[in-house]
């Protein structure tokens, strides 16, 4: 799974998603790409879960480029513990995910196989995604 190695900062704050995304919105390195429709967090597990999907329908064939990287630390309290006594763990980490930001990219195979691994892979994640291909 995808960790940051080193982070400056243990524990962040939830922050806020609003708008589209500024970067990161054109097919930069494949043919055909998964786009996001809806704003949400995508958790390092979905991520891996998504690429396995891929990997495994075009049988380890072309090249998959993962646009996102799970940075976002998000902290959880144990269950059945008592208010206070500050903020909870590091549980995970997500990737904040705006509308119009590429997820992966694919190259190197037929559209066919394209359309089809993206699409598997689309059902793995949390946010409303749509296919873009370069033409």
């Amino acid at each position: 799974m995808l960790v940051p190695r080193r982070v400056k900062y243990r524990k962040q704050m939830r922050g806020t998603m609003k708008g589209d995304a500024y970067r990161g919105k054109t097919l930069s390195f494949g043919e055909f790409g998964l786009s996001s429709e809806d704003q949400g967090w995508i958790s390092s597990r979905q991520i891996e879960s998504a690429r396995r999907a891929i990997t495994h329908y075009t049988q380890r064939g072309g090249r998959i480029w993962i646009r996102i990287y799970p940075d976002k630390p998000i902290s959880k309290k144990p269950p059945e513990v008592r208010m206070g006594g500050g903020k909870g763990d590091v549980n995970e980490y997500v990737a904040p995910v705006l509308p119009g930001r590429i997820l992966f990219e694919m190259g190197g195979v037929t559209k066919e196989v394209a359309l089809e691994a993206l699409r598997l892979a689309s059902h793995k994640l949390p946010v409303k995604t749509k296919i873009i291909s370069r033409k």
